[in-house]
């Protein structure tokens, strides 16, 4: 049974009057008038109101306590960490050279009268860069199954003295596709292709829903075609020329008719559309342009070369950065300068704590949260000396600090397209967008939090021993960016490694989760394995990956009682369906479907006969589903899906049928 800690006075200021008017006629039995109006009851309300300000901040010491206890041990707050969200930036017209976006260019927000500007700033500097045509192929698959290239003058097509067939075969089959192929990586690059046509082949297509997708080769190891972002297509389906727009993800080269380069490909999808092309169209001219660019951006401003102050010479100096929170550092931009007198200047290291710091390391700590910047102190020793945990900045010498970043918090997380403002002049931008939605901003750790991981920290001491060690761990190295964590030990892993599992946070994690969602991202990949590396027994493996989803659909037929609403039911039947077949949210307690629990027909029932209006549950189909390029493929139904030890239940599409 836990501690109970009682305030050191509970009284508040009703209590404080209350007790004061009893003991008037003890110590004044004259004094007959206890009305509002009269000045004695003033003054008791008076003197009753200082009382409970002071009992307020006598309850507070508890707190105070426990702040400095967890300062002892090694525990702070978790920073504000800021969103993220890719920025895109567009010409103003295509350029005959490249156009260079600066590291930290910013974009914001419409300010109003009620709501700030909430600031983007780019993470890295990146160029527009001018298209250069290398290649261009078709594709066709011969009789024999076998596809069939062929190469064309790409010189002679910009200048419109050459054509090609856009799909090879007659008639056009599935497939068929006209690549073009670039020298340089033109990664997240939004890429106008001129397409002149000399013959449009493409009576009774819909121009809006032509029967072709842009595709190019992605950047994962098996070179698979990735779908890209059109945005305007004005060839109506290649029936007259005009410009087609299209979004670039990450590239990779590769190779195809022996030939290397970044390839860009139009390939033909009858299934997209209800009717195809009988004859090829043909195209006369071909040319391409960069319209713009996109680029990682995260929530902060930055400051560069801050002056902090001059330093007295002593040891446990403090400075104060002008504006807080202050996210984590980048270790190679982001650092504390100190410059003596004689223009000489010196990078000092930040560190978590001074316990291990000797007198000649140029060490700081910086507290995100108030902008503290505080050097080592000295404590006198036993013998009379006196011992300094880091150097001191000498006497008036200058201290700077040579960037940092400020913002972040859960504000960050904007909506797609609310991202319009360039603060960051930069000469052929006309405007800036955010087409995704940003994620990631995380306000500072509240002191409740922090409590909630005292025990896990005593009880590991900051090292990785059991699986309740890693998975506290876990949560340490990535607050509220991990739902849930879980670890496997040997044997269970066969393999004599030890594997943690990870679910990235979700936002409305009760509800239907789309699979895209459940990725772990490289960065909190590797954000969780470094914090674990450095804590891990020296001889174990450590590999940190996603859990296997076994997604789930359902089939459900029941009866809803006489006295409740149908729609209301049905309703109530798919929301827990959702959010008991979850992986975040699931299972009979709610906290999360167990990993490596099989799923029966049974746990359904039982958990629909719950819900609120439900007479009965007549009948349950469970299917496995698998997720492929976007779209569920059920499985034959089953009476019990069996999963593997790092396997967990989440949900595809659930049917429910009434009575």
């Amino acid at each position: 049974m836990g501690f109970e800690t009682p305030p050191l006075d509970d009284r508040q200021f009703r209590d404080l009057v209350d007790e004061a008017r009893r003991r008037i006629p003890l110590y004044t039995p004259e004094w007959t008038d206890h009305n509002l109006s009269d000045p004695g009851i003033t003054l008791i309300e008076l003197f009753a109101w200082m009382t409970d300000i002071v009992l307020y901040r006598l309850n507070r010491v508890p707190d105070r306590m426990y702040i400095k206890f967890m300062e002892l041990i090694g525990i702070t707050l978790q920073e504000a960490e800021p969103a993220r969200v890719p920025l895109t930036f567009w010409l103003s017209s295509p350029q005959s050279a490249a156009v260079t976006i600066p590291e930290g260019t910013e974009a914001a927000t419409i300010r109003t009268d009620t709501d700030p500007a909430i600031t983007f700033s780019t993470d890295i500097p990146t160029e527009i860069k001018v298209p250069k045509l290398a290649h261009i192929l078709t594709s066709s698959t011969n009789r024999g199954g076998q596809r069939e290239f062929r190469a064309y003058n790409p010189r002679r097509l910009e200048s419109g003295v050459d054509n090609f067939p856009a799909f090879e075969s007659n008639p056009p089959r599935q497939g068929d596709a006209f690549y073009v192929g670039f020298e340089e990586d033109m990664s997240l690059h939004i890429l106008g292709v001129n397409i002149g046509v000399a013959r449009a082949e493409g009576a009774g297509i819909d121009p809006n829903n032509p029967p072709y997708v842009w595709e190019v080769m992605g950047g994962d190891a098996e070179q698979n075609w990735t779908p890209v972002l059109v945005d305007h297509d004005g060839t109506l389906g290649l029936n007259v020329p005009g410009l087609i727009r299209v979004h670039l993800p990450k590239l990779q080269k590769g190779t195809r008719n022996n030939v290397t380069a970044y390839w860009l490909r139009c390939r033909l999808d009858p299934a997209r559309s209800p009717r195809s092309y009988g004859v090829s169209p043909t195209i006369n001219k071909l040319h391409i342009d960069s319209w713009g660019i996109t680029v990682e951006s995260t929530n902060v401003t930055r400051v560069r070369n801050e002056i902090l102050g001059r330093s007295e010479g002593t040891p446990g100096q403090r400075f104060y950065l002008t504006h807080t929170p202050v996210v984590p550092r980048l270790k190679s931009s982001e650092y504390v300068v100190v410059r003596q007198e004689d223009g000489r200047e010196e990078r000092w290291s930040e560190i978590s704590d001074f316990s291990s710091s000797v007198p000649d390391d140029k060490h700081y700590m910086l507290d995100g949260g108030t902008g503290e910047v505080r050097f080592g102190p000295a404590l006198p020793q036993r013998d009379g000396s006196i011992l300094s945990y880091g150097a001191v900045p000498p006497k008036n010498a200058m201290v700077f600090m040579r960037a940092y970043r400020y913002g972040g918090g859960q504000e960050g997380n904007l909506a797609a397209n609310t991202v319009s403002i360039m603060q960051s002049n930069i000469p052929y931008i006309s405007k800036v967008t955010n087409l995704v939605r940003a994620r990631g901003g995380l306000d500072a750790e509240k002191l409740e939090n922090a409590k909630q991981r005292v025990p896990g920290f005593l009880r590991s001491l900051d090292r990785a021993v059991t699986a309740e060690d890693y998975v506290d761990l876990v949560n340490e190295a990535a607050p509220n960016l991990v739902s849930r964590a879980h670890c496997i030990q040997p044997p269970a892993t066969n393999r004599g490694e030890i594997r943690v599992l990870v679910i990235p946070r979700i936002l409305k994690s009760e509800e239907y989760i789309a699979p895209e969602s459940l990725s772990l991202s490289q960065e909190l990949r590797d954000r969780v394995f470094n914090y674990l590396d450095e804590r891990r027994l020296l001889a174990t493996q450590l590999e940190v990956m996603p859990p296997s989803y076994q997604f789930v659909e359902t089939d459900v037929h029941i009866r809803v009682l006489p006295t409740a609403s149908a729609e209301d039911t049905r309703q109530k039947v798919e929301d827990r369906l959702y959010s008991f077949l979850n992986p975040i949210t699931g299972g009979h307690d709610n906290k999360g479907w167990p990993f490596g629990r099989d799923l029966n027909i049974g746990d359904i029932m039982a958990a629909l006969l719950a819900v609120p209006g439900v007479e009965s549950v007549r009948s349950v189909m469970l299917f496995p589903a698998t997720y492929d390029r976007g779209n569920f493929v059920r499985g034959e139904p089953v009476s019990v899906m069996p999963l593997p030890v790092h396997g967990v239940i989440a949900s595809s599409r659930h049917e429910v049928r009434l009575d």
